[in-house]
């Protein structure tokens, strides 16, 4: 499977996370970062997610859930409600990611660096998020205190 990379505005714009364990809490903070208005369904959560500025449900997910969404993360720990979560959203036409099942992902949250208005992105299309993480790892190290406006000397780049 091949993807096209892309950043997308989010800004104000409503998404649904399925799931508030450790993996959804990584995505609704990524999330909240882009300016999306986040709205979590999940009878359990982190601690954590009670301070965020997001809607939440605390139930199970709901087809209807996804009424308001324009992109869904299914991010449970229960493979029946990621998949339901997936098949929903593809019905609706909207954009999912699960976490558990690549061959039922519209996109791919890949590994990324964040330096101001820098952004890189890595991602090994979702077969080795270690490696991707790694690399991310990397970049963070070799752009160190790299501010925006700034040019840092990379030899490693050069």
């Amino acid at each position: 499977m091949a993807f096209y990379p892309i950043f997308l505005d989010l800004s104000g714009k409503p998404v649904l996370v399925a799931g508030a364990g450790k993996v959804g809490l990584r995505k609704i903070k990524g999330l909240l970062e882009a300016g999306a208005r986040v709205i979590v369904v999940a009878p359990r959560a982190e601690a954590e997610l009670e301070s965020l500025p997001v809607t939440c449900q605390r139930r199970r997910f709901r087809n209807s859930d996804l009424r308001v969404a324009v992109l869904a993360f299914a991010a449970t720990d229960d493979r029946k409600v990621n998949h339901a979560v997936a098949a929903e959203a593809k019905r609706l036409g909207i954009p999912v990611n699960v976490a558990d099942a690549l061959s039922e992902c519209d996109f791919l949250v890949p590994a990324r660096v964040r330096k101001g208005n820098l952004q890189i992105a890595v991602s090994a299309g979702g077969r080795s998020p270690r490696l991707a993480a790694e690399l991310r790892r990397k970049l963070e190290r070799l752009l160190g205190g790299w501010e925006a406006g700034s040019v840092p000397r990379t030899p490693e780049l050069e």
